[in-house]
């Protein structure tokens, strides 16, 4: 039975220290991520015990919690409700006291500055995600209708419509990156827009032009970075009465300065380099690249930090019009349904396991993998390393092809699974893209089946999960 939707905001509210603890709420694909004050304050035990959670992920400036796709949404809904409305009169808890201090301390030393970094990262990009889905599942139809020329009265619109929102992305970015990092987020977005402003093509920098997109998201990820940082700087210098006057004026005016004669300029030197090392990567070490990469990729998700890639995914959408590097990712979720498939087999006596096998299958063979590894592969041990063992060999049958010529990438980024077939391309067209990216699917089931069914359990490992 769905437990209700309400009832689950409140309590998990409940165990992060109230409503007043929360300064943020956001959602991916799977998660509900909340941003708190107080990370002492969170019962991370308690999270993990509510009916409907399927795994957390905490750091030191916030909490996330696995609820699987649809449900997430709602009780997203319900849980910013709850944070608007009125506090009662007892407010926010109380201090930490000692026992919270000793969990804070643990937090702060697990937290390392990279992993600090790119949860902000992702913080920015995760928000972007369903329209980067919707626009790269309606770019791969107008592609399907324009080379079997079909509808041509329709295409340039759909044209318009999917690539509107990839045009105006750096907007988007700032917006989110001054909102993230303590800025206000329109001046974020309008120091942003300069990247992408077609004027921009009139500015000389280092003896050649701009060119309007010059650097993509990270340009914009840079520039409002900065923008925050001035605005800050001026807002602790201005009188308060010329505040509202100079402070945005100062802000754009420099930080869209430093943007054009230097962001801009830089930030394209490290999106070429990007472009090129993906290229040379796959062509020099294609099957090593993606047996680590999709090897690794499992724990990246399992530490929430896999949405840090976005911005190389996007970059590379940008340049060539799909990223290589996702479906060569995508293959840990192969690597996982086929680990689950295994269990399955093996713990015929464990009914419960058996049913969250079943009731997860389904959004794994779509790409969405947390209901199997909090659910399934995690708890039991053995079966996620083999499930990684999957995915790499899933990687390297993608990067074998990738070497030998035939590139496989996505046209959006969000989907995997089954569901990134839609948006599959390649250099020698979609249909060679799908045979191989297909292949690679069923050599992920493959291997992630047999090293779990044959490597995945121990005596011990099976007593306890048929008790």
């Amino acid at each position: 039975m769905r437990n209700d939707p309400a009832s689950t905001a409140a309590a998990v509210l409940a165990r992060v220290g109230g409503p007043g603890n929360v300064t943020s709420v956001a959602h991916c694909m799977t998660r509900l991520r909340l941003g708190v004050a107080d990370p002492a304050a969170v019962d991370e035990e308690g999270l993990r015990a509510l009916p409907g959670v399927l795994g957390v992920v905490t750091d030191e400036v916030g909490v996330q919690i696995v609820l699987g796709p649809g449900v997430v949404e709602e009780v997203t809904a319900r849980t910013a409700a709850l944070v608007r409305a009125p506090e009662p009169a007892a407010g926010r808890p109380a201090g930490p006291g000692r026992d919270g201090r000793v969990k804070e301390g643990i937090a702060r030393r697990d937290a390392t500055p990279v992993k600090t970094v790119l949860r902000r990262v992702a913080n920015v990009f995760v928000p972007l995600i369903p329209a980067l889905i919707g626009c790269g599942v309606l770019a791969g139809l107008n592609g399907l209708l324009l080379n079997a020329g079909l509808l041509p009265a329709l295409t340039p619109a759909l044209t318009a419509v999917a690539s509107g929102f990839m045009a105006l992305i750096a907007v988007f970015v700032g917006h989110n990156t001054a909102k993230e990092f303590g800025g206000t987020p329109v001046l974020g977005g309008a120091v942003a827009a300069v990247v992408v402003y077609p004027g921009v093509a009139k500015v000389t920098v280092f003896g050649t032009h701009l060119v309007p997109g010059q650097g993509g998201v990270l340009g914009a990820l840079a520039a409002a970075l900065l923008a925050t940082r001035v605005e800050k700087w001026c807002r602790g210098r201005v009188p308060g009465a010329l505040d509202v006057l100079l402070t945005p004026t100062v802000t754009v005016l420099v930080s869209g300065l430093v943007t054009l004669y230097g962001l801009m300029y830089a930030a394209g030197v490290v999106a070429t380099a990007i472009g090129a090392a993906a290229d040379w990567l796959l062509a020099a070490t294609g099957p090593v690249a993606g047996l680590v990469l999709g090897g690794l990729f499992l724990p990246l998700v399992m530490l929430g930090l896999h949405q840090a890639l976005i911005p190389i995914h996007t970059t590379l959408i940008a340049q060539q019009g799909y990223t290589v590097l996702l479906p060569l990712l995508a293959m840990a979720g192969a690597g996982q349904v086929g680990a689950a498939l295994a269990v399955y087999v093996r713990l015929r006596h464990d009914v419960s396991l058996r049913t969250t096998i079943r009731s997860a299958l389904p959004a794994g063979l779509l790409g969405v993998g947390e209901p199997l590894i909090y659910g399934v592969s995690l708890p039991l041990g053995r079966p996620f390393v083999t499930a990684c063992a999957g995915g790499a060999a899933g990687g390297a049958f993608v990067g074998f092809f990738a070497m030998l010529g035939d590139k496989v990438g996505a046209t959006a980024i969000g989907p995997s699974g089954w569901a990134l077939f839609p948006l599959l391309a390649g250099n020698h067209g979609p249909g060679t893209a799908a045979a191989v990216y297909g292949g690679g699917l069923l050599t992920g089931y493959a291997v992630g089946f047999a090293a779990t069914y044959l490597f995945g359990f121990t005596g011990r490992s099976r007593t306890t999960a048929s008790a």
